[in-house]
């Protein structure tokens, strides 16, 4: 009856936050796809060339860079210092995506190394209970206890990952803006264009990411209370 209870409200909450934040994934990808401002955001330099002029303006230039055009993600390995530039060669919001990678490589490291460790170890603990559930080798008391330590994992989870993800959302429509400025290849009412393409799509990202964290940890709390009932 408890885990049943637990489902109806992950749920609940779940479809609740989802209307609460208007969380529409098609409206965030068309507003990622606007031609025009695509062609202007092609007179800047290839991908690894931008990361080089956002690393230099951050002075962090020992930072590796790798393109991965098979990848839909781009993203900072802190553990390896390096940069991962994923598909988005043809789309403006580049220019703020690959400012908002070079951002996580000046972040406190020491946050980041700690976040690194505790996402492994947040997910191996995750595997684990629901290996442990699905084999009915934990008594029904000590199951309500794993998932009472995974819900507290998961908040601290959230708060380390959500603390990076704010920082670097914030202050990469600022670095993309300066620099744009600073290059001077477009006129002003471009840049301004362009900038409030990020503010647009930021107004509906930065919700959409803070939803699909929390998301992402009831969907486990469903899977694992579903593997307890059976």
């Amino acid at each position: 009856m408890e885990f049943i209870i637990i489902i109806c409200v992950t749920v609940t909450f779940s479809i609740l936050l989802g209307y609460v934040f208007s969380i529409n994934k098609k409206k965030i990808l068309d507003l990622a796809k606007n031609e025009k401002l695509d062609e202007m955001a092609k007179k800047y330099p290839s991908n690894v060339e931008l990361c080089k002029k956002y690393l230099k303006k951050l002075n962090n230039e020992n930072v590796k860079i790798e393109e991965e055009e098979k990848s839909e993600a781009s993203l900072y390995i802190a553990i390896a210092n390096k940069i991962i530039i994923g598909n988005v060669s043809n789309t403006y919001t580049r220019i703020q995506t690959i400012a908002h990678e070079c951002l996580h490589s000046i972040q406190d490291r020491k946050i980041l190394i700690f976040n690194f460790i505790f996402s492994n170890i947040y997910l191996l603990y995750y595997v684990v209970i629901c290996v442990l559930a699905l084999f009915n080798l934990l008594p029904f008391n000590i199951m309500l206890l794993f998932l009472a330590i995974f819900l507290i994992l998961s908040l601290v989870n959230y708060i380390i990952r959500m603390y990076l993800e704010n920082d670097a959302m914030i202050k990469a429509r600022f670095l993309a803006k300066d620099y744009l400025e600073e290059e001077k290849i477009s006129s002003q009412e471009e840049i301004n264009e362009m900038v409030k393409g990020f503010d647009d799509l930021n107004n509906l990202g930065m919700k959409y990411i803070h939803y699909q964290f929390f998301f992402n940890c009831m969907l486990k709390v469903l899977i694992f209370s579903i593997i307890c009932i059976f």
